[in-house]
């Protein structure tokens, strides 16, 4: 789907400064979202901070970056661990059944029994579909204090901006 992260609810986090690329102030991202079109949509990051003059692919799954704001590769070392933040207004509107892994994360979990489980922590996505970890509450005693679903039909029944219900067998 949609896998930014959230800062606020007003804010959502696309992609994070891992380092300096070069000797000329580029530097290497970690993204968050879509990939380097959904970020190259963007004219500006961290509300006007950092605009971007090019934005590419690296080959490996991140991008390249060159901002208008960093001439040296100093400056872009001074960069690192920065995430880069648009307004959650400049983000598409969804299609049905598209979510901003933002909307998940904080989401009370319950099964479809009415059983409350916990809470949506993260959403990751290893390749076949995205996957929301849920932390238990109460931790259990024994065990794994947090567990995964996949976002299948099967598995997430429904979500809207309060909750999350999933089917019971997953939460075992």
């Amino acid at each position: 789907m949609h896998p930014e992260r959230a800062v606020a609810k007003d804010r959502i986090e696309l992609a994070a400064i891992t380092g300096a690329h070069g000797v000329a102030g580029e530097v290497r991202l970690k993204l968050f979202g879509e990939g380097v079109e959904a970020l190259s949509r963007h004219a500006a990051f961290n509300e006007g901070a950092l605009t971007p003059l090019k934005i590419r692919p690296d080959g490996k799954g991140g991008a390249i970056a060159r901002f208008t704001e960093v001439a040296s590769r100093s400056e872009a070392e001074r960069l690192r661990g920065t995430v880069l933040t648009v307004p959650r207004a400049a983000l598409p509107p969804l299609e049905e059944g598209e979510y901003y892994h933002a909307d998940l994360i904080g989401l009370a979990v319950e099964t479809d029994a009415g059983e409350p489980v916990g809470e949506v922590i993260a959403v990751a996505n290893f390749g076949a579909s995205d996957i929301v970890e849920i932390r238990r509450d109460p931790p259990p005693a024994k065990g794994p204090a947090t567990f995964m679903v996949p976002m299948t039909k099967a598995a997430v029944l429904t979500w809207d901006a309060a909750r999350m219900v999933i089917a019971a067998p997953f939460a075992e």
